[in-house]
């Protein structure tokens, strides 16, 4: 960026190329010179003299004109005759005799981050007396806003201390509205501490805002403006004082007029101004005691604006806050205009584009675009890095990571659920949770970390987004794969949360275990629970029931009997030891399942997930995708949203004849899952319903899809009484190729919603065989904390175009991403 600014400089300050080249005296360094600069943590755009030919003298006279310019931008500019003073590598390397070089110190101190209001406050309490902080919100990194503050901080950051935030609790003290999205810089001043700016007890630094958006040119002015006197004092009349001159040129001024009796309050008066005024206008006290002051007594204030430069309008305040209110409304009028130009310039594109993301099928994508301006309150939440993740784990029995990519859009989506759960967790009291998220795009190294590396992690890399792992000290992270919603993960960690599995010693633990919840939070999710019962706890069937156990945390609980105990519940059970009692939710505690201990922990997951099936479970959005991946085809009941007593007692009958189609069909009903589907609590079951048959048909709906070998949907005859024998004769008739289908399961294939999304047609599109010119790889030579940037200053300027030719007429379009 600076190599482009001096080279923009250069041809500005030019002139063109008419002026008569001669010998310039640009400002030569020696060598001694050169080395004492370059770790000074100056920038420095140095050329090394070796023989002067036309061309370079030109460079040289256009460097010197250039050198008075760049030095407002803290760039020292000159030469190092290699005649006289040999610098090692830039006088010696015959391949450097036509460049020039930009010199930069590394930013390692000059530009600090700060994350929570804490770490702001220890720094203003650092720099208090020693040096101004000026403090840079940008909404994300790599951005042009981002740039500038950095590359404003080569310059100034000896001077000042730089402060970058991207978010977070720090707006909340800066006043920022978490819907603005706008980047923003504020001067904070705890070099100097006054009376008048906050009260001599306070431990923060007073500060002021910069009102123009952020870039080089408008940050280089408001510290300018930052440096100009708090308050000037004049003798002559306001018609007569010169407006403001460079670098104030920009600014309002505002006249306040002091009496002799009232000399020290008035100035005390235009101090406290002053300082409200500060980035806004020019304060300037007029002294009446002059003959030359003119103003008429009735007027006790005046102002200027840059854009009327000679005109004073007067006016007579009667508290201070008219002064403020003037300015504001004034600002907030040309903010108004400019947005009022923008929107005319760019209002056929912002409609293009909000067009393209109204047709997003992608509802979650258009959702975070049109929330974009909202900042999330990551004050309940642990920001993990690759520094503190081991620390933060170890010291915590469970911790919860969120693994999410800011540019991802179900990431920034789910991460707002998974704010919501931590401050949920937090006001019901479950203060041994740790909930934290790592930024996988800032986070590289840990993300993409392989177990037995550098850094010692206990998962496999992340390569979906997002992510939720749970962690435990000690053990391998447990993936969470339930629903992205802040209910269902609120479910997850409540169940995680107690010891699984839990050693019950006494008749009263386990029957507390079975009727009761560890945590009043799980009251309303009437979880699942499995009984291990062995004779001794050197049992070989204990390990395996534990792996399982530990599997099946965050889905049910597990409890562990040992001993007479387990010989008791055995013995009222009628089982052999060693056995495993299910107790599904759905079904009442005094009739368990009863299973026999698998040789493997894989085994008995399968067993204990079977027999926690609902012999007819109802679907929903959230179990769905646990019931396709059983792999049978859905028998699938529809039925409508209850008007009274009498309708729910008609869909509790359909739900019971189903079940007895179930029973009766006995084993040739293995590869069906029989469900049903509330349409009044899944409405989404609707257009489920419709997509299915191309339209809504009466209510109750049988339908059969998702056939594992084929895309058929089968609907039972409309019109006929579902009773199973009915049923059973009708699915014989589908087995047997004699039904005719109701309709087809539409394609897998996702096209893009919109042009701009179809990234592979664009590659097609792209001329075959092109390549780029590559430019030969320059030697690089290192420099203690500097940084360099060549400029070829020999090669004349030619026209170079880059032909493009027209796109392939027939492009091989693709359909999928």
């Amino acid at each position: 960026m600076w190599m482009c600014i001096a080279a923009f400089l250069l041809w500005m300050r030019s002139g063109g190329c008419t002026e008569k080249a001669n010998t310039s005296d640009l400002i030569e360094y020696t060598a001694v010179d050169f080395y004492e600069k370059l770790h000074s943590g100056k920038m420095m755009f140095i050329y090394f003299e070796h023989k002067v030919s036309p061309t370079i003298s030109l460079f040289l006279v256009e460097l010197e004109k250039s050198a008075e310019v760049l030095q407002d931008y803290g760039v020292l500019v000159g030469k190092v005759n290699c005649n006289k003073e040999l610098v090692h590598t830039y006088c010696t390397d015959e391949r450097l005799l036509h460049t020039a070089f930009l010199f930069s110190a590394i930013l390692r101190e000059e530009v600090k981050y700060v994350h929570t209001d804490s770490d702001l406050l220890a720094m203003e309490k650092a720099a208090r007396g020693q040096k101004d902080i000026v403090l840079g919100y940008v909404s994300s990194l790599g951005t042009q806003e981002h740039r500038s503050m950095m590359e404003t901080a080569y310059v100034y950051g000896t001077k000042y201390q730089f402060i970058l935030i991207t978010g977070g609790p720090v707006l909340k003290h800066l006043g920022v509205n978490e819907s603005s999205h706008s980047s923003q810089v504020w001067f904070l001043h705890c070099r100097v501490h006054s009376r008048f700016m906050t009260p001599m007890t306070s431990d923060r630094c007073p500060l002021t805002r910069m009102r123009k958006p952020l870039s080089i040119l408008s940050l280089h002015s408001f510290l300018q403006l930052m440096e100009a006197p708090l308050v000037s004092e004049v003798y002559d009349d306001p018609s007569v004082v010169p407006p403001p001159q460079f670098p104030y040129q920009q600014t309002p001024q505002v006249f306040l007029f002091s009496r002799p009796a009232t000399e020290h309050l008035d100035l005390d008066t235009a101090t406290t101004l002053a300082w409200r005024l500060r980035g806004i206008a020019l304060l300037l006290l007029v002294h009446r005691q002059s003959p030359a002051v003119k103003t008429p007594d009735e007027y006790n204030a005046a102002y200027r604006l840059p854009e009327k430069s000679l005109e004073v309008k007067y006016m007579t305040l009667h508290n201070l806050d008219e002064v403020l209110e003037l300015f504001t409304n004034q600002e907030k009028e040309g903010e108004e205009e400019e947005d009022e130009e923008e929107d005319e310039d760019e209002g056929l594109e912002d409609e293009e584009e909000d067009s393209d993301y109204g047709k997003l099928d992608d509802e979650i994508a258009a959702s975070v675009y049109e929330n974009r301006g909202s900042l999330l309150d990551m004050d309940s939440i642990t920001q993990l890095t690759s520094d503190n993740f081991h620390t933060t784990v170890a010291q915590s029995s469970l911790t919860v990571a969120l693994f999410y990519l800011k540019w991802d859009a179900v990431s920034m989506a789910f991460l707002s659920s998974f704010i919501e759960v931590a401050e949920r967790l937090a006001d019901s009291a479950v203060d041994d949770v740790q909930m934290s998220a790592v930024d996988c795009g800032e986070w590289t190294d840990l993300c993409a970390a392989q177990p037995g590396s550098s850094l010692p992690v206990l998962f496999q890399p992340i390569t979906a987004f997002p992510s939720v792992l749970v962690l435990r000290p000690q053990e391998s992270a447990q993936h969470y794969r339930g629903m992205l919603g802040s209910e269902a993960l609120h479910r997850f960690i409540m169940l995680s949360h107690p010891t699984s599995p839990a050693l019950l010693s006494t008749q009263e633990e386990v029957t507390s275990f079975l009727q009761e919840v560890p945590h009043p939070e799980l009251a309303a999710y009437k979880p699942d629970r499995v009984l291990g019962l062995f004779k001794t706890q050197t049992h070989t069937g204990v390990p395996v029931f534990t792996e399982a156990a530990k599997s099946l945390r965050g889905e049910v609980l597990t409890g562990l009997l040992i001993d007479g105990l387990a010989e008791k519940w055995a013995a009222d059970h009628a089982v052999d030891l060693p056995a495993v009692l299910v107790f599904p939710s759905w079904r009442t505690h005094t009739r368990p399942s009863s299973l026999p201990v698998s040789s493997t922990a894989e085994e008995l997951l399968t067993h204990i997930n079977m027999a926690l099936l609902h012999p007819m479970p109802e679907l929903t959005v959230e179990n769905l995708p646990s019931f396709l991946s059983l792999g049978k085809a859905l028998l699938l009941l529809f039925v409508g949203e209850e008007e009274d007593e009498i309708g729910r007692r008609q869909n509790q009958a359909l739900v019971e004849e189903m079940r007895r189609v179930v029973d009766l069909g006995g084993g040739r009903m293995e590869q069906y899952l029989a469900c049903w589907i509330h349409l009044g609590r899944t409405p989404a079951g609707m257009s489920v319903l419709g997509s299915y048959l191309g339209s809504m048909p009466p209510l109750p709906a049988l339908v059969l899809t998702h056939l594992p070998s084929r895309a058929e949907i089968y609907q039972y005859p409309p019109n006929t009484p579902i009773v199973a024998p009915s049923v059973l004769q009708w699915l014989q008739r589908v087995e047997d190729r004699t039904e005719s289908p109701a309709g087809m399961l539409g394609e897998d294939s996702w096209p893009p919603a919109v042009e701009f999304y179809d990234f592979l047609k664009i590659m097609d599109m792209q001329e075959p065989g092109s390549t780029q010119q590559q430019r030969p790889k320059e030697e690089e030579e290192e420099q203690e904390e500097v940084n360099e940037e060549e400029v070829n200053v020999e090669d004349e300027a030619t026209d170079s175009s880059s032909s493009s030719s027209a796109p392939d007429a027939n492009p091989n379009i693709h359909s999928e991403l």
